[in-house]
């Protein structure tokens, strides 16, 4: 698979050997797995022999470090200090949240100004001019901008922020290492409140407590007695990123929320020693080391402190990432912390899905399973959760709900074979293949790509089209076989689908005689346009499989087919073939990926961007979103801004292996390789009864 920017491997030249003293070390399984990861063995110091290159181990300048720093004294050993990255994780580490990255510094410690650290070596030396490395720098503030990303992340990005035009005051825990570390203290952050004030006489003070203070698990410097009629303490969970917008300056001691309003675009009054002072980007109420003499961008802090300094970590491969893959990891947690916060109530759902559902979208709160969307409603309003149904099956009451669906890049076998899927949708607006109301995949559609997502599509569509995977892989290798008649003509495939589809139902439009279009249609329609072309009728997989209803016999298929595709990988179709004419088959999306023309006789989701021949109806939402791109002279969405949307932006992606939310490549990486997980013996069993009651669907599908 191609991969995002690679890892530079700050500490890669370090010995391999590193002797510890403390039981973190030990007990904390991720840590050491990140350390193997970086190539580093680890070894207990007390029962270790020192030999020739090997260094000790300690974190930071933790209370236990001293035990370490003895040992290393004693046997003239170099000490490596550890520290969480400025990414770190969800929540936070006295909780149990488990680190994205690590700073592993050969040299000091980042907070600790009275001597040379890693980041401030970098800072110093390198010449940070890389153009590539600036652009990825440029990208990635962006990029934690637009996905309202910090250190820890347990703000509720949807909580209103105070009105904007205060002072920010930026409050830490109480002994800190960072603030000893700054050459501060308490009364320094007493002395940083006077300055604000007096600096800013009519302005109203927002001081931002900090966030395990605002958890309980530790005291801060600030409290209601230290604030004038102008000032409130910010104890809820506030985005960082709006508290810096709405800010008219800043004031912090040695915070990392002061190098984030660094990025924010302001210049932060420091009233300690934080290593991204003393640049030239701030304001520096005590003199900076005079190692420090270089002037710097907001970029070359960025590229200092995330992408060379650290090591990142991707839990689900155990390997060693770059800084934009450990957001992707992020990303995929923080979706699924934000979007399920409230929990759920699910009405109508199959027991045989319940499973996957409640692993999914149960991580915040488990899922509460009802009979009906009524008493979901009820449910759900006592306990304040979401009504969750499945697709577009319409609920008993008229109040929100939201929408799951199969995604695009489901699983290695068919839903109606009872196989779990790796992505699923939620829709709190509509469902992508209801073309009658909107969708949050039509939103996606009519916005512009966020920073580096347009890299991040392209890659992810070459590692699909390598890999030749679609939404179900069932027949991977088949091969489409032609025969001589097809030489010389125009291709085409139609792709079957199942009658009672929701797809169908919804996007195929009707007949002139007022009947649901279904495939024998498609196929007059598809031979009426392309007399002399080969057609080529592929049926819908379940079909195949005998799980649904629908077979086209032969008598059915004379005169409008000249062959059936039964058994064959529908990437293998794609590539034979010139075009796809279809209603509204996913296969369709899959052959615009791979560059074949695509008619559509309904209205499938990935219709009325410019993208297809549109034979149906297309929203007037769509039409009209394409006329203001042409007023505005703005480029239409093009098939990047349809992969990110679809098969990045939209679905939510989940690891069968390490039971918890991924990004889309890391689902991509376990349909490759097969380890997706399966049903079990008593689904498999369950989906074979179902097959042989195909004709009786109805009865259990909803």
């Amino acid at each position: 698979m191609a991969q995002r920017p690679t890892q530079t491997a700050a500490a890669q030249s370090l010995p391999l050997r590193l002797l510890y003293f403390s039981g973190g070390f030990w007990h904390n399984r991720h840590l050491r797995s990140l350390l193997r990861a970086a190539g580093y063995e680890l070894a207990f110091g007390y029962l270790a022999r020192p030999r020739a290159g090997d260094c000790v181990a300690v974190w930071g300048k933790s209370p236990r470090a001293h035990r370490g720093e003895a040992f290393a004294a004693k046997h003239g050993l170099p000490i490596i200090r550890m520290e969480d990255a400025f990414i770190r994780s969800v929540g936070l580490g006295r909780q149990g949240a488990r680190s994205l990255g690590l700073l592993i510094d050969p040299i000091g410690v980042h907070f600790d100004a009275s001597a040379p650290s890693l980041i401030e070596t970098i800072l110093a030396q390198n010449p940070l001019d890389d153009a590539p490395l600036l652009a990825r720098a440029k990208a990635g503030i962006a990029w934690l901008r637009a996905l309202d990303i910090s250190k820890y992340n347990l703000h509720d990005p949807a909580l209103p922020c105070p009105k904007a035009g205060y002072v920010l005051v930026i409050d830490q825990t109480r002994d800190d290492a960072a603030i000893r570390g700054g050459g501060a203290d308490s009364a320094r952050f007493a002395q940083m409140l006077q300055a604000a004030r007096r600096e800013h006489p009519s302005a109203r003070i927002v001081i931002k407590s900090h966030p395990e203070t605002m958890q309980g698990l530790r005291h801060g410097h600030f409290t209601a007695q230290d604030c004038d009629p102008l000032m409130q303490i910010c104890t809820q969970p506030l985005s960082p990123w709006a508290l810096l917008n709405g800010a008219i300056a800043v004031y912090t001691v040695t915070s990392q929320l002061g190098m984030e309003a660094i990025f924010a675009g302001h210049r932060p009054q420091v009233f300690g020693l934080p290593f991204y002072a003393g640049w030239g980007l701030t304001d520096d109420r005590i003199a900076p080391p005079a190692r420090r003499k270089r002037k710097l961008t907001q970029a070359q802090l960025f590229a200092a402190a995330y992408i060379i300094a650290p090591i990142w970590y991707n839990p689900h491969s155990g390997e060693i990432c770059s800084f934009e893959t450990a957001i992707d990891v992020l990303e995929a947690q923080l979706r699924a912390r934000r979007e399920d916060a409230a929990g759920y109530v699910a009405a109508h759902m199959r027991l045989w899905k319940r499973s996957r559902l409640q692993a999914m979208f149960g991580g915040q709160k488990p899922l509460v399973f009802a009979k009906t969307a009524q008493s979901a409603a009820v449910l759900a309003q006592k306990a304040q959760r979401r009504v969750m149904v499945w697709g577009m099956a319409e609920p008993e009451f008229s109040g929100p709900v939201v929408r799951v669906e199969d995604g695009l890049l489901r699983s290695r076998g068919l839903g109606a074979a009872l196989t779990p899927p790796l992505s699923l949708i939620a829709d709190d607006l509509g469902m992508y293949y209801d073309p009658a109301r909107p969708s949050r995949f039509e939103s996606l559609m009519m916005q512009p790509c966020p920073p580096d997502a347009r890299t991040r599509a392209e890659v992810f569509l070459q590692a699909l089209i390598s890999a030749k995977l679609s939404k179900y892989n069932m027949q991977a290798g088949q091969a489409l076989p032609l025969p001589r008649a097809a030489q010389g003509r125009r291709l085409i495939l139609v792709p079957g689908q199942v009658a009672d589809d929701a797809s169908i139902r919804l996007g195929a439009g009707v007949t002139a005689a007022g009947n649901l279009r279904g495939n024998l249609d498609l196929l007059r329609s598809a031979r009426s346009a392309y007399p002399d072309g080969f057609i080529i009728y592929k049926p819908h997989p379940d079909v195949e499989a005998g799980l649904r209803d629908g077979a086209l016999g032969q008598e059915a298929l004379a005169g409008l087919a000249d062959m059936q595709a039964v058994g064959v990988d529908p990437v293998a179709a794609i590539d034979a073939v010139d075009e796809v004419f279809t209603l509204t088959s996913t296969l369709g999306f899959e052959a615009l990926l791979r560059g074949r023309a695509v008619s559509c006789l309904g209205t499938p989701f990935y219709a009325g961007w410019g993208l297809t021949r549109d034979l149906g109806d297309v929203p007037a939402r769509r039409s009209a979103y394409l006329a203001q791109c042409k007023h505005a002279g703005q480029a239409p969405p093009d098939l990047i801004d349809l992969v990110y949307a679809a098969l990045i932006a939209y679905p939510r992606y989940y690891d069968p292996v390490t039971r918890s939310p991924c990004p889309p490549e890391t689902a991509l990486l376990r349909l490759i390789s097969g380890a997706q997980g399966r049903g079990g013996a008593a689904l498999r069993l369950l989906a074979k009864i179902q097959g042989r009651l195909a004709s009786h669907a109805h009865w259990w599908r909803r």
